[in-house]
């Protein structure tokens, strides 16, 4: 009798048992998102590709921060009173992460050089496409090695990262239907050229700033008049340095650069789209093709300013290793002594370490002009 009844009751313990199983995994099954696994569901988010609804940002620690389309989010550009970056590796194809938001503690020195020197413009820092899912590098765990390089550039109030769509940024442009066509993917130089389309198409819509990421701002350019760029050599203008006003003859510069960026578009040459381009349209303004007339005769160009190599480019694209080299410190600080902001030629310049604490030019203007950067970089910058 005993043992009839222990061998029933253990029957019954291991049914209800069965049961409460069966029902823990129906409801996980239920509950769970489809296609999912453990290994795929993101700890930390930046924000869904496609999510509609902007938030603003947050004190929250970097890994939780959204990165809101820059169409949508507050606060949005000021037109003519913004400052513009674009990050655009997520076109690389050498790119093995093209879902991680990541900088470079040089891209992290251009940017808070930029907030730094002009606290009264807002610097945006546009990361192309919407592929960006994490902060945090899924192989360091929760914490990304770039978070100090981030925490550097977000302590200044006036820098805001944001994402950019190609698609909807171009939308209701005179790129609209160009970009749709596709020449621009069949570029041979992609990254490159998706970065001058991009640039162009910026100062269409807001005006304002364009700065390439491999700069050093040295001093204030809040009060300089709208409409300029700068001489990189005897024959071409760059594109690394921009302004433009949002309105009026600016306005139409931007616009001109745009039809011949469509105009004149070639993806197998490397500057055709870039330098070329405000090079072009500047002797179409100037009515010269002598860089020189178009530096000394503002009112020639119809107020479009050109400055001289000294501005921005005081140190040529065939001397960037001075830069880097201690022996050439005084001849180059004195070189760039009344320049506005250096261009360190990033395209030869970006595999040449310099390790922290350096006598060169470059660690120098990165200690005075992006100090949080440059600490945060390591043992290298």
């Amino acid at each position: 009798m005993i043992l009839r009844y222990f061998t029933n009751g253990l029957l019954r313990l291991l049914f209800m048992t069965l049961i409460v199983t069966l029902i823990g995994i129906i409801t996980l099954t239920y509950n769970w998102p489809k296609g999912a696994d453990v290994e795929s569901v993101p700890q930390s988010t930046v924000g869904a590709a496609e999510d509609p609804e902007p938030t603003a940002a947050s004190s929250e620690p970097l890994a939780s921060i959204r990165l809101d389309d820059v169409l949508l989010a507050e606060p949005r550009p000021t037109p003519g009173q913004s400052i513009f970056f674009h990050e655009t590796s997520c076109y690389d194809v050498k790119n093995k992460n093209l879902n991680i938001l990541k900088l470079t503690a040089r891209q992290a020195c251009a940017i808070e050089s930029a907030a730094l020197h002009n606290p009264n413009f807002q610097v945006f820092v546009l990361f192309v496409d919407r592929k960006y899912s994490h902060v945090v590098d899924p192989n360091v765990g929760n914490r990304s090695i770039q978070q100090p390089l981030f925490d550097a550039i977000l302590s200044y109030s006036n820098v805001h990262l944001r994402r950019l769509n190609l698609w909807r940024y171009a939308a209701g442009t005179p790129m609209e239907e160009w970009l749709r066509e596709g020449n621009l993917f069949r570029s041979r130089y992609l990254v490159s050229h998706i970065s001058d389309f991009l640039r162009y198409l910026t100062l269409f819509r807001y005006g304002g700033l364009y700065l390439d990421m491999d700069v050093v701002v040295l001093r204030s350019m809040e009060d300089i008049p709208p409409n300029y760029t700068g001489a990189e050599s005897d024959t071409f203008l760059a594109a690394g340095i921009m302004n433009l006003a949002a309105s009026g003859f600016g306005h139409q510069i931007a616009a001109s650069c745009l039809h011949d960026f469509q105009t004149n578009f070639d993806g197998n040459v490397w500057g055709q789209n870039g330098p070329e381009v405000i090079t072009r349209v500047a002797q179409q303004i100037c009515g010269t093709k002598n860089i020189s007339v178009m530096q000394t005769n503002r009112k020639r160009c119809l107020g479009f300013k050109v400055f001289g190599r000294g501005a921005f480019y005081a140190v040529t694209s065939d001397k960037w290793l001075n830069f880097f080299n201690p022996h050439k410190l005084e001849e180059t600080l004195a070189r760039t002594k009344d320049s506005y902001a250096v261009h360190v030629w990033n395209s030869q310049s970006e595999k040449k370490p310099i390790k922290i604490g350096s006598t060169c030019a470059y660690a120098k203007y990165a200690e005075k002009n992006c100090p949080r950067a440059y600490h945060a970089a390591g043992e290298y910058f």
